[in-house]
């Protein structure tokens, strides 16, 4: 008889090793594994280290079965809006416009309304 406990368990480890949006450039022959989260914790650069080491094994994975430069782009915002010095220049790699203010003010948001839910509190 199989364990489906064990099953659980690495369908779970297989989907948290996933990115979050992955961009392949053909012209360029780039690839960009971009992992976006809003942390509870104010420290974004450990964060941004986290998500970068997390992906280093399937970056290599890329670039070898690919053939495409690959780079992790952590876009990593503290709950209160704390970003890091790297930042912004993560987030210009991303291909589109993309206002700083306005992601911070966003994730800001978005973290409230997340909290709120547990709480049974709404806010307008």
């Amino acid at each position: 008889m199989e364990d489906d406990d064990d099953d659980d368990a690495a369908a779970a480890d297989n989907n948290s090793n996933k990115p979050y949006i992955i961009i392949r450039d053909n012209e360029k022959e780039t690839g960009m594994l971009i992992d976006v989260a809003i942390s509870g914790d104010t420290d974004v650069i450990k964060k941004e280290a986290e998500k970068i080491l997390k992906y280093k094994d399937l970056t290599i994975e890329t670039q070898r079965t690919c053939n495409v430069k690959t780079k992790v782009i952590p876009v990593i915002i503290g709950a209160t809006g704390t970003t890091s010095k790297s930042f912004r220049k993560y987030v210009s790699n991303i291909p589109g416009k993309h206002e700083v203010k306005e992601l911070q003010k966003n994730s800001h948001i978005g973290h409230c309304t997340h909290t709120s839910e547990g709480t049974n509190i709404k806010i307008q």
